[in-house]
């Protein structure tokens, strides 16, 4: 059976999608047979490394950037993706239009899928990818009746930045990675606030 895919999409592939990337690797660890997590950038420069603010903040939780480097999102990614997770709407419809059939119920932004997901919606399943892929359609479900209420769902680019405002940014992005991976993962307890506020259903 292939693994869950999840494509993580940002502009550069330089800040917000290759730390969602490694969040979500680092957060599935134990299930990486099963889903795969990659990022690309839909105006990304082929072979960049993360921006240094990246690896500045994955060292402060004891991890190291993910992947070879940046690249440029192509609709052959998209098509082979379970899940698209957007660092902001323009993502999300960058994917959409390079494969509308596919994308269309799968792409989201990284807020608004960590908002939109319910822990009823993979109740009693024991496998994680299959977990991640009823949750995908519960989101999917859920999104025309609660979206308009939501908020704003983007990560805003924290290109050119004042450090507290990339801070900012790359909290808001291990937050919405804490509240789905809270999700996916079976029989574990929460390990942080965030997560504890996912299985109760009152992350913000």
């Amino acid at each position: 059976m292939p693994p869950f895919r999840v494509l993580v999409v940002c502009t550069g592939n330089l800040y917000r999608s290759p730390l969602a990337e490694c969040l979500l690797r680092h957060q599935l660890l134990e299930h990486r047979h099963v889903i795969d997590v990659s990022s690309a950038g839909t105006r990304a420069v082929a072979g960049v490394p993360a921006a240094a603010a990246v690896t500045s903040f994955l060292a402060g939780r004891g991890l190291r950037p993910c992947g070879v480097g940046s690249r440029r999102l192509t609709e052959d990614m998209v098509e082979n993706a379970d899940l698209v997770l957007g660092a902001a709407r323009e993502h999300r419809e960058a994917a959409v239009r390079l494969s509308p059939v596919r994308a269309l119920s799968r792409a989201f932004t990284f807020r608004e899928f960590a908002r939109l997901v319910r822990s009823e919606d993979a109740a009693g399943m024991l496998d994680p990818a299959a977990r991640f892929a009823a949750l995908v359609q519960g989101a999917a479900a859920r999104r025309g009746a609660v979206s308009t209420r939501m908020g704003d769902v983007d990560v805003q680019d924290p290109l050119g930045a004042p450090p507290p405002q990339v801070q900012q940014c790359l909290s808001q992005i291990e937050e919405a990675v804490e509240r789905i991976t809270a999700l996916v993962r079976t029989g574990r307890h929460a390990s942080s606030p965030t997560a504890s506020r996912a299985e109760s259903g009152t992350w913000p």
